[in-house]
């Protein structure tokens, strides 16, 4: 074909793809342009450049949460509030720290693992892909959910460092709070490594969605509504760590139950981890409610107000914007984290705490003390409702077990 030259205003069509329309473009508009080739290249390149731009807008900003989350209130604790945590070091040191195990007595992930350096390491790899074989894929998502939650550390010590008044203020710092956090993290630092390893080896999984979705997750962040607030933030983990008690003892309880008792004893020695750490967190919120009874049956009642979020509810793997939810589905159906277990935790803490019997409240704890207990009952009515929509679910794909798709 030869090259012809352009009449003058002889006009062209292309679609301008940001506004759903067609644009006229003229000879005249393409400035220094002689011949249809040269046409042609400019045509090519101004669509595709509104190509990019149309793209752009579909693509979700890096780094940010896969919805919108609330606004954070940030509230400097009062000076006297501040006080208390200051005048609790002494205590914090007898009975919290007391609560860590030195490094040389903690167990770590690589005792309960092949050992790369033995000589029968391919062989035990071999025995946990074939015990890995006989589990459903299910219980795999609950699993990868769970250590998923687990890798997202750094996220949760950022929390606890927000936290006014017991926050490391140098990343170094000697005070009890600073050094309970700091350990604290070391000590769960192994709960997702052991776990990210052993579902590695299993062959099960499709460990770069995983990687993708942990990846995702530390850049979002959490939304857990703490405030800056010492109080509501201790009253959050005493809940977490609750959670994650009952749901690792769950998947270690399914574990044997489909025949690996491996890693049935991997998910226990997690679990009794986290147990170890609630007892830490609610002996704090229980010296809260000795020292400042009012203050703390206020923040209990604001806390569950607005509700335990999860710290993974940020969840997304680049594919489902639902994640989490699609996740705890399948975990209420399994038995292993349900709406049930939340009530139950309220009202294991109510109990644990005394929260009834309070007295010498002022107007405004009376009624958070009213309210904070009776919400148990209200949230197990809830749980029937969550039972029974869960009977109504369709199937899912989930990224981590290759798109196979898992009945929520």
């Amino acid at each position: 074909m030869t090259d012809q030259p352009l009449e003058k205003n002889q006009p062209f069509i292309i679609l301008n793809l940001t506004c759903e329309k067609t644009t006229l473009l003229s000879a005249e508009d393409l400035t220094g342009t002689k011949s249809l080739n040269e046409c042609a290249c400019k045509l090519l390149v101004f669509v595709l450049c509104w190509i990019s731009r149309a793209d752009v807008g579909k693509v979700k900003k890096p780094f940010s949460p896969p919805r919108e989350v609330h606004v954070q209130a940030t509230h400097p604790l009062p000076p006297e509030k501040r006080e208390i945590f200051h005048s609790l070091h002494d205590w914090a040191e007898d009975n919290i720290l007391v609560l860590l195990k030195p490094v040389e007595k903690c167990w770590q992930p690589n005792d309960f693992l092949p050992d790369s350096s033995s000589e029968g390491f391919d062989e035990q790899v071999r025995e946990i892909r074939k015990r890995a074989k006989e589990i459903p894929d299910d219980y795999f998502v609950v699993l990868v959910g769970d250590m998923i939650t687990e890798e997202a550390l750094p996220t949760y010590q950022t929390m606890l460092n927000t936290l006014d008044g017991v926050r490391d203020e140098t990343g170094a710092s000697l005070t009890p709070w600073a050094i309970w956090t700091r350990a604290w993290t070391a000590e769960e630092n192994r709960h997702g490594d052991l776990l990210n390893k052993y579902l590695y080896l299993s062959g099960r999984v499709d460990m770069r969605q995983i990687e993708k979705t942990i990846q995702y997750l530390i850049g979002s962040g959490m939304d857990p509504r703490t405030d800056n607030n010492p109080y509501l933030g201790f009253i959050y983990t005493s809940f977490q760590e609750r959670a994650t008690f009952i749901s690792h003892g769950n998947t270690a309880r399914l574990a044997k139950e489909h025949g690996d008792m491996k890693l049935a004893q991997i998910c226990g020695i997690i679990a009794a981890d986290e147990k170890r750490h609630e007892t830490a967190y609610t002996k704090i919120v229980e010296k809260l409610f000795e020292v400042d009874p009012d203050g703390a049956v206020l923040a209990l009642s604001d806390m569950m107000r607005k509700k335990i979020s999860m710290p993974a509810h940020l969840m997304y793997d680049g594919k489902d914007e639902n994640l989490f939810d699609h996740f705890s589905s399948v975990a209420q159906r399994l038995g292993v984290y349900t709406a049930k277990d939340y009530a139950d935790i309220l009202e294991f803490l109510v109990a644990r705490w005394e929260v009834e019997k309070l007295t010498g409240l002022s107007g405004e704890g009376c009624k958070a003390q009213d309210y904070v207990c009776g919400l148990p009952p209200r949230i197990r009515r809830l749980e029937e409702r969550a039972q029974a929509r869960a009977k109504q679910a369709s199937p899912i794909p989930f990224s981590w077990v290759f798109g196979r798709e898992v009945n929520i």
